[in-house]
């Protein structure tokens, strides 16, 4: 390796600038609401060079869609439980801690918002929507290997997470463990 080249460590500086950036976003979503901050304004409260935020992330959209996906935990392993009821039951209070947690209502707002916002937004919340049913996917071809019926992952998106998301989104919270636990029943 030459002198230029460096080496990212995890935990190390870029780790902790990507924290403070999405703090900042999530921040000013809950302050302000979707688009009423520029990426200025997140590395002003991030306290970073607005082209630090340009070069990892390339623009606001880019930014957006990374804390949302990231905030989500759409990127976390699916459980593995054993039967598919089992999974659904974990998945669902998953999504429900996550959704219902400090940034839970900022990040799903963004998430919405992102969906509605031209060609850019409408891929960002393409990329949130695919990573979800992806990992859906793979729970519910793991389930059919195992023997069991298993629903299509639009119908889980549709009888377990549409109902989560509007209930946040309206305010009927908290999401209790027998209200999720009754999708999945209601789903299989």
């Amino acid at each position: 390796m030459n002198e230029r080249q460096r080496v990212r460590r995890p935990g190390g500086r870029s780790a902790r600038v990507g924290e403070q950036v999405h703090r900042a976003v999530t921040d000013l979503i809950s302050e302000r609401g979707y688009g009423n901050f520029t990426v200025g304004e997140v590395a002003a409260r991030a306290g970073v060079a607005d082209s630090s935020v340009y070069r990892r992330w390339g623009n606001l959209e880019n930014l957006l869609t990374d804390v949302a996906l990231t905030r989500l935990d759409t990127r976390s392993p699916m459980p593995d439980t054993g039967s598919l009821a089992g999974d659904l039951r974990t998945y669902a209070a998953q999504v429900a801690r996550e959704i219902t947690g400090p940034d839970g209502l900022a990040v799903v707002r963004l998430a919405v918002a992102l969906s509605g916002t031209g060609p850019r937004g409408e891929l960002a919340g393409d990329k949130i929507r695919d990573e979800r049913l992806r990992q859906l996917q793979a729970m519910l071809d793991r389930a059919r290997e195992r023997g069991e019926e298993a629903p299509d992952a639009l119908a889980v998106l549709d009888h377990v997470l549409a109902p989560l998301y509007i209930r946040v989104l309206f305010g009927l919270v908290p999401l209790a463990p027998d209200y999720t636990d009754g999708l999945v029943d209601r789903l299989l």
